[in-house]
């Protein structure tokens, strides 16, 4: 259930740099947002303006879409880090596709809000990385609420959480789950073969009923539905391609074989999450159309992260394949903007040109797609959601800040006004600590 709200006044952002993300920097240009989506994007001025219209005059300061982070778990793993807050693992079983994100997300965490100060308007929150299957994801606009489903950005399709490598063998050593690699894979494998059975199942009992319900004279006995099971519907909503895959993997030749496992069982993956070795298969990637949703340089925490380099992000993108930057974190994503611009700049010290645009998109155009909202948001385009950031400087630049955020049109975020933000009613519920304002 989505809440509507209602549309915020229409707003000309003028005298500014647009960086639409599809093509070269309209400067100086214009965009004017009314009833919740953008109603023009032009360059020099509006040929003409009505009278409701509130005008915020850029000054040449740049302006773009609301960025966005493919992979937070914000709300699930909320601050203060307690272990109240601790509802993004649920580690009952290796395989919890039955679970979903959206259940234990909680919208007063104090994250949130800064996220949205840093220029953020969409996130996915995905369930932890413990399990081989963590459950559903579901896609979050940063417009304060009180509920998930006030919060969820409508009409996103929700995505699984699935995991290879290191945490899902770890964290079932002593639980008889798997314990090696090989015994993740089988899991998986385990998993879609029952999910296959199960749709199989429901579309044989759908078949007898329509075949029942034609029949001139009905038998006695009206065929029944078989058990619902909360998991495998999932998983067959995965296959059926309803639900997105978002598979954290660092390992190239994890990677790989993930894409020969996803063919095998009838599945797509999306995106590779952190993907610290996708430069070893980008061509791969680029004909797979999958995407690498990794960092700007994150890398040595684990084994399987000691084969990172800073120019990932650059090579993917060289290639031809989708390449996000994402977070994974409550603080760099309140500076997802430079995270971008230092995986630029790391290509282009080895002869890497990526073109500001291209990095832009990383963090905007690229993340709409892995989430299956690039007709909605992502780009600045007449008929998209009016999610706009009007930033201090170019927003690749180290001293860029968030100005303005608009969210459907709506100034959710006024760095100039005397309170900047909303606090969350957790931090408006608590006494100020000594010493801070």
């Amino acid at each position: 259930r989505v809440v509507a709200t209602p549309p915020a006044r229409p707003v000309l952002i003028r005298n500014a740099a647009i960086m639409t993300g599809v093509g070269p920097t309209l400067q100086p240009g214009f965009v004017l947002l009314r009833d919740g989506l953008i109603e023009v994007v032009g360059s020099g001025e509006p040929s003409s303006v009505t009278n409701d219209v509130e005008i915020v005059n850029a000054h040449g300061a740049y302006v773009t879409a609301g960025l966005i982070d493919v992979h937070s778990h914000m709300g699930v793993f909320a601050l203060p880090e307690v272990t109240a807050h601790r509802d993004g693992n649920e580690t009952s079983a290796p395989v919890t596709a039955q679970v979903a994100a959206e259940h234990g997300f909680w919208p007063q965490d104090p994250s949130l809000r800064r996220a949205l100060a840093g220029g953020v308007t969409a996130i996915q929150v995905l369930p932890g990385s413990a399990n081989l299957i963590g459950g559903r994801s579901f896609v979050v606009k940063l417009r304060p609420g009180v509920s998930a489903a006030e919060m969820r950005f409508p009409g996103a399709p929700e995505g699984l959480k699935m995991a290879c490598g290191e945490n899902p063998k770890r964290v079932y050593r002593d639980k008889g789950g798997p314990v090696t690699r090989m015994g993740n894979v089988a899991g998986y494998r385990a998993a879609f073969i029952k999910a296959a059975e199960y749709r199989q199942r429901w579309a044989h009992f759908r078949a007898e009923r329509v075949a029942w319900e034609r029949a001139g004279t009905l038998p006695e006995k009206e065929p029944l539905p078989p058990d619902r099971d909360l998991g495998l519907e999932t998983l067959e909503a995965v296959l059926d391609g309803r639900i997105l895959v978002h598979l954290h993997c660092y390992r190239a030749d994890e990677m790989a074989l993930m894409l020969d496992v996803a063919d095998e069982l009838g599945f797509r993956i999306r995106s590779f999450e952190h993907a610290l070795e996708a430069y070893k298969i980008r061509a791969a990637l680029a004909a797979n159309d999958v995407a690498a949703s990794t960092w700007a340089d994150w890398w040595g925490f684990k084994m399987e992260a000691f084969d990172g380099i800073p120019q990932n992000a650059a090579m993917v993108s060289a290639a031809g394949a989708r390449a996000v930057i994402h977070s994974d974190s409550q603080s760099d994503v309140r500076h997802l903007n430079q995270e971008a611009a230092k995986a630029r700049t790391a290509g282009r010290k080895v002869g890497i040109e990526i073109d500001e645009q291209e990095a832009l998109r990383w963090v905007t155009a690229n993340p709409a797609w892995v989430l299956g909202v690039e007709d909605r948001v992502g780009t600045l385009e007449t008929g998209k959601m009016a999610d706009v950031v009007l930033w201090s400087a170019h927003p690749l630049s180290v001293y860029a800040l968030a100005r303005q955020v608009y969210i459907d049109g709506e100034r959710v975020f006024d760095r100039d006004a005397p309170t900047g933000t909303r606090l969350s009613d957790f931090e408006l519920g608590q006494p100020a600590l000594e010493g801070t304002p």
